[in-house]
C-alpha cells in the first residue's frame, strides 16, 4: 500500500439492490475527476495479452477515465505453456502484491478490482484483505458454480464493498436465479447487468443478434454503460 497504515476498509450496507440493466448516463466529470486505478485480472483460460482482455481492458479505462488499467499474468500461465489454474486461493498473494505496487504507484486514486471470471472470483477475494482497501470490484462474468455443481457464493458473502456484476443470460458457471438470491444475501450494494444471450465471455449467437437488431459491440457497450453508471453513483 502507499502508506503502513492502510485507511480503514470501506463498508458498504446493502440496503436494496440497483436495478438490473440500468444504464442512465452518469455525470460526465464524476469518474473524470476521481481517475481510479483499475486492477483487471485475467480469467482461468487465456492471459492478459488475449484479445477478450485487451478490448476489455481497453473500453474499461477509457468509459472510466482510469488513470490506468492494470493487468497482468497470473504465475501458472508463464513460460507459453497452457496450464490448468490452481485453486484460486492460491493466487490471492500474487494478486494482492499487484494490487499494492498499482496503489502505491497512484496514491490518493480509487481502487477498482475487475476480473474476467475466475479473476473476478480472486479479485472479490483479494478485497477481503485487511491490507487492501478496494473502493468498487467488477466482476465479468463470474464463476457462481463450481464443477461440482455447488454455488460459490462464501467470498461473495463476506464483501463489503460496491460490486458490479455482469453476466450474459446463457453462461452455464452463473445461473441468474442463483445468483439473485446470492445477492438478496450479500452485505454489500450490488447491481446486475445480463447481456441477453450472451455465454460465459459475453458473446451473443448472430441468430440472437439478428432477431433483435443489434450487434455485439452494442451488447457490450451497453455492459459498459452499466458499469459506469453503477461506479458513479457508487464511488
Amino acid at each position: 500500500m502507499a502508506s503502513s497504515s492502510p485507511p480503514s476498509k470501506r463498508r458498504r450496507t446493502n440496503q436494496g439492490k440497483d436495478d438490473a440493466g440500468d444504464t442512465s448516463s452518469p455525470p460526465s466529470s464524476t469518474l473524470e475527476q476521481l481517475s481510479p486505478v483499475v486492477v483487471f485480472a485475467h480469467g482461468a483460460g487465456a492471459p492478459s495479452s488475449s484479445d477478450w482482455m485487451i478490448r476489455w481492458k481497453t473500453m474499461l479505462g477509457k468509459a472510466l477515465h482510469a488513470v490506468e488499467v492494470v493487468t497482468f499474468d497470473y504465475p501458472y500461465m508463464s513460460g507459453g505453456k497452457r496450464r490448468a489454474p490452481p485453486k484460486a486461493e492460491k493466487l490471492v498473494e500474487f494478486h494482492s502484491v499487484v494490487v499494492k505496487e498499482a496503489v502505491a504507484k497512484y496514491p490518493g486514486h480509487p481502487l477498482i478490482l475487475a476480473g474476467k471470471s475466475m479473476g473476478s472470483r480472486v479479485s472479490c477475494m483479494v478485497a477481503c484483505k485487511d491490507d487492501i482497501c478496494a473502493s468498487a470490484i467488477v466482476c465479468l462474468g463470474y464463476p457462481l458454480k463450481g464443477i461440482n455443481g455447488a454455488v460459490r457464493d462464501d467470498v461473495l458473502l463476506q464483501l463489503t464493498v460496491p460490486v458490479m456484476f455482469v453476466q450474459g443470460s446463457k453462461d452455464a458457471l452463473c445461473p441468474l436465479e442463483k445468483l439473485e438470491s446470492t445477492r438478496k444475501k450479500m452485505k454489500s450494494l450490488t447491481s446486475l447487468h445480463v447481456i441477453n444471450g450472451g455465454d460465459h465471455s459475453f458473446k451473443v449467437a448472430k441468430k440472437h443478434l439478428q432477431t433483435n437488431g443489434s450487434t455485439q459491440d452494442e451488447a457490450e457497450d451497453f455492459a459498459i454503460q452499466a458499469i459506469t453508471a453503477f461506479l458513479s453513483r457508487s464511488l
